[in-house]
């Protein structure tokens, strides 16, 4: 499709390529290169780096040696589900949700468990009492966008140290946040070592660099450092070691500032243009953050999603349907749309052609 509305992808030509281009240079000089294998945990100029950017962005207190670099959160996921998981336990998941982890999880032997989401996000009352792991999205919950709320993040925590299960917090777009300070982190209201913080450079720089990290309480710090040894040894180490000096100079966060703007601008003309194009048709969820909105078909359910899908990508418009980030049956009807791959003015040719593609059924 020209006029892509995929969701997760950032827009590579934001991506500050000269300035990565010189620093990776500098690092594949044969005096900052070594033969020899790095820590699996990642090199310790990137874990300081990483921990002191998530404790100004997000206000996570973590060490150096409270982080693990990863190849992006898909890896975190994998790792904690090796150490934490034997086959047949049980895992929560958030319905609807994020696809890859919930598959990831299932890989791994678990009994995967859709729990419900509503208007403050995981409805903690519906999770089951045997789940060993609920893995959560609290700050954007991914697709619908809702933000957990004060409350239910305490019953979450609560809940976890009754049943002395972990959690794992997913906080995937937090840097992408319009307006108002975010939430504080689950992770940050923990207080019994239970939150697992799991988060990726792959929105914020470029997915293709496969770098993320994850934060974990000293007990577990051990059995993943050698999860990660026997996976992969360590993640490459000249974008680590770019990563880390990208961080340490502010270069990643002018980049945040230039980003955040530009996302910020387009999550407003994609919202006032579905507003304009397609009225009490669609219900937009209330989203502060991300790179992607999700809008639900205010008349019409599985039927009316999959022909307007269709027609959309016949038309050369690429949207997603929000059935398949169901487990089970869908419950709710509509289109997760992202941003990120598309210019405001693209918004507004591509919001058009939806419009008439869609001609009068909504």
């Amino acid at each position: 499709a020209r006029h892509d509305f995929r969701v997760g992808i950032p827009d590579a030509a934001l991506f500050p390529f000269e300035t990565w281009r010189r620093l990776m240079a500098r690092q594949l000089r044969a005096s900052a290169m070594t033969a020899a294998y790095m820590d699996p945990s990642g090199q310790p100029e990137l874990r300081e780096a990483v921990a002191r950017h998530i404790g100004v962005s997000r206000g996570v207190r973590a060490d150096a040696t409270d982080v693990l670099i990863t190849h992006g959160a898909q890896q975190a996921l994998d790792l904690i589900g090796r150490v934490l998981l034997e086959p047949g336990d049980c895992v929560a998941v958030e319905e609807p949700g994020y696809p890859p982890a919930r598959l990831l999880f299932q890989s791994l032997g678990a009994r995967v468990v859709p729990v419900p989401v509503d208007a403050e996000g995981l409805d903690v009352s519906a999770l089951p009492d045997d789940a060993r792991l609920v893995y959560v999205t609290p700050s954007h919950q991914f697709p619908l966008g809702i933000v957990m709320s004060p409350a239910r993040r305490l019953a979450l925590l609560d809940w976890a140290r009754q049943r002395d299960a972990v959690v794992i917090e997913d906080d995937y777009d937090s840097e992408f946040r319009f307006g108002g300070r975010p939430l504080e982190t689950l992770h940050g209201l923990d207080r019994s070592g239970r939150v697992l913080y799991v988060g990726s450079f792959s929105k914020v720089l470029l997915p293709g660099l496969r770098l993320g990290f994850l934060v974990a309480p000293p007990s577990l710090q051990r059995e993943l450092r050698l999860a990660k040894q026997v996976a992969d040894s360590h993640s490459q180490l000249p974008a680590q070691a770019v990563l880390a000096r990208f961080i340490d100079t502010g270069l990643l966060a002018r980049h945040l500032r230039k980003t955040r703007r530009e996302y910020e601008h387009r999550h407003a003309r994609l919202t006032e243009g579905l507003t304009r194009h397609f009225g009490s048709g669609l219900r937009l969820l209330p989203s502060v953050a991300g790179l992607h909105l999700c809008a639900t078909f205010a008349r019409g359910g599985a039927r009316l999603e999959k022909a307007l899908t269709g027609q959309a990508r016949a038309a050369g418009v690429g949207v997603e349907a929000l059935s398949p980030y169901f487990a089970g049956a869908p419950t709710r009807h509509g289109w997760v749309l992202g941003y990120g791959a598309l210019t405001a003015d693209g918004i507004d040719e591509g919001l058009r052609r939806l419009r008439a593609s869609v001609a009068g059924a909504l």
